[in-house]
């Protein structure tokens, strides 16, 4: 994946003890384009946060994930709609129905830690 690639981050928070937080600056250090969404918090890390997904313009590459199903399962339309090559589902974020829709448009879903995806190389 190249450094320039957009990388939207569901979940993120201004908390820098989150991982989601931890996430944002960690792809923000390696040099990719960032959007955390959240529909409460104005900023993280000084970058604007979206509210929702469907602000987003498409040329997602992957959307990683920070919150539980109970919030995410209504988010697949926005998915589908938005494109991304790939979902990450962090630990805790899992959501069997929604990677089903995903799946069913060949969005690529992943069970893995982003932290680590990038700590070891294979983001």
């Amino acid at each position: 994946m190249g450094r320039d690639e957009t990388v939207v981050v569901v979940g993120a928070s201004p908390k820098r003890d989150r991982y989601s937080n931890q996430a944002v600056r960690l792809l923000l250090q390696r040099g990719y384009r960032v959007i955390p969404v959240h529909p409460v918090h104005k900023e993280v890390e000084g970058l604007p946060v979206v509210a929702d997904l469907t602000q987003i313009l498409p040329r997602v590459h992957t959307v990683t994930m920070y919150v539980g199903c109970e919030k995410s399962r209504s988010l697949g339309a926005a998915l589908v709609a938005l494109r991304p090559q790939r979902v990450i589902f962090n630990p805790g974020a899992e959501c069997a129905e929604l990677e089903q829709t995903l799946a069913a448009h060949g969005i690529a879903c992943v069970h893995a830690c982003t932290l680590v995806l990038l700590r070891c190389g294979e983001f």
